[in-house]
């Protein structure tokens, strides 16, 4: 029964983590510590960001969560831990290595949820400065940009050439 409930705890933990995640982006990031997370949005040259500094402070709670959980046999305080540890580890396949790609394994991917996220997090970074910004989180997409992903799949499907005609601004078929 115990292991039921401690990957019930994990997965509401992970769940839960994605709704900490955009406060934490909306309010935290874009807010008091933008000087972290600044140079995320307006690129400077190397690997390293200021905003990596992010993945420690998020790592923080979930190791102490795990080391107290297993040396005081807290199994709920571990199965906390082990779901931040696994947001952690989506939240680094997604941003860093899926969207970012500042590890080239996934570079070519067509399914729908990869793009869908990557337009969100294009629209995030459009925005250069700490205001004014949208898509805050980082695994659930917005039903507009699934819809727009679906639009682009339809169009690049159809057989029909689509035009601009800057004359009339409207695209023609």
């Amino acid at each position: 029964m115990i292991v039921v409930l401690f990957i019930l705890v994990l997965l509401a933990t992970f769940l839960v983590m994605e709704g900490v995640t955009w406060c934490t982006h909306r309010f935290v990031m874009h807010g008091f510590l933008w000087i972290l997370h600044k140079d995320h949005h307006q690129v400077e040259p190397g690997f390293f960001e200021k905003n990596d500094a992010f993945f420690v402070i998020f790592a923080i709670p979930s190791m102490l969560l795990i080391f107290f959980g297993t040396f005081d046999h807290v199994w709920w305080m571990q199965a906390i831990g082990f779901g931040i540890m696994a947001y952690g580890f989506a939240y680094f396949m997604v941003h860093d290595v899926i969207i970012h790609q500042r590890f080239k394994w996934f570079t070519r991917s067509n399914n729908t949820y990869v793009r869908a996220i990557r337009w969100a997090h294009k629209m995030h970074h459009k925005h250069l400065n700490k205001h004014q910004g949208e898509s805050f989180g980082m695994l659930y997409v917005h039903k507009k940009y699934w819809e727009k992903i679906r639009r682009d799949k339809k169009l690049m499907a159809g057989k029909v050439k689509v035009a601009y005609n800057p004359m009339t601004d409207q695209v023609e078929n």
